[in-house]
């Protein structure tokens, strides 16, 4: 028996000068990605934590300035709530002092009063909901990011009202839908429902 001949399993392959299995292969098997150096490829990397489960994330910069946006927001909707609910009663006071009120002008000073008080305790319950959803961009999901970027256009669209007054109120607004509608606070109120 020889090695050349094509029946003996023993002997060597025909047509090949190296024996399968030694050193590196030329290219991955069918169906198996490409390894390099013998070691296996590694898990792919989450920008904002481990690629493993249960991995700790840091909150992205915009992410974080948005909800200090929304904080900031929230205050100065609580204040002006509490203001035009407190100017509403000094005002129509003041009026009740004089005692020149006719019927009429007292019915458009109550109705007046009723607006202010309306739209002041409209401007608390605006504020409320945005410290709450500013509070839960630490654990909230997908819900709290579409809930802040309704919050915000409303804010947008109120303070296009309010201008020049509400310079602020928009320019904040329309940063806090551009940070959390960005694909970084996407993957941030998103982590919790990633597949590993």
């Amino acid at each position: 028996m020889s090695f050349g001949e094509p029946n003996n399993p023993y002997g060597q392959p025909q047509g090949q000068g190296q024996q399968p299995g030694y050193g590196y292969p030329q290219q991955a098997p069918q169906g198996v990605p490409p390894q390099g150096y013998g070691y296996p490829a590694a898990p792919p990397v989450s920008p904002y934590g481990g690629g493993y489960p249960g991995a700790v994330m840091e909150m992205p910069g915009g992410v974080k300035a948005a909800r200090v946006m929304m904080w900031i927001m929230g205050a100065f909707n609580l204040i002006g709530g509490v203001a035009a609910i407190g100017l509403s009663f000094t005002f129509t006071s003041e009026l009740e002092k004089q005692g020149t009120l006719s019927g009429d002008e007292e019915t458009f000073a109550n109705l007046g009063q009723g607006i202010m008080i309306g739209a002041g305790v409209i401007s608390l319950i605006f504020a409320v909901l945005g410290m709450v959803l500013a509070a839960k961009f630490k654990s909230g999901g997908n819900g709290v990011r579409i809930g802040a970027i309704v919050w915000a256009s409303f804010a947008v669209l109120f303070s296009l009202f309010s201008l020049p007054l509400g310079i602020v109120s928009l320019a904040l607004g329309i940063m806090v839908i551009v940070f959390t509608a960005k694909s970084d606070g996407s993957a941030w109120f998103n982590r919790n429902k990633q597949q590993y």
